[in-house]
């Protein structure tokens, strides 16, 4: 299954704690039908402090996965979300919106 979600696109999460917030793909794992939204799902991890590097430890926030179902792209015209379909111009496919036919 193809997803119509890419990386550095704008997305509207649905549903979830973070329900009406916006932000964009940071990463998509194709695998688990995930996407990582910057700012979005943010979640703590307990780090230990690693003697060889520079890196602290303590508790690091970090953006968690989101299903890919509970996002959707913006419509270009209301930036109302909506669900993406594929139309076929000039032997090129491209993503359109299936509220108004915009192309993304």
């Amino acid at each position: 299954m193809s997803l119509r979600i890419r990386r550095g696109d704008e997305v509207i999460v649905i549903s979830g704690k973070d329900k009406g917030k916006s932000g964009k793909v940071l990463r998509v794992d194709r695998v688990k039908d995930r996407v990582y939204v910057e700012g979005l799902n943010i979640i703590k991890r307990h780090q230990r402090a690693r003697q060889g590097s520079m890196e602290p430890g303590g508790v690091i926030e970090k953006e968690g996965p989101i299903h890919v179902s509970n996002v959707a792209l913006p419509d270009p015209r209301d930036k109302k979300p909506t669900r993406i379909t594929s139309i076929v111009e000039h032997g090129d496919r491209m993503r359109a919106s299936a509220r108004t036919g915009a192309k993304i």
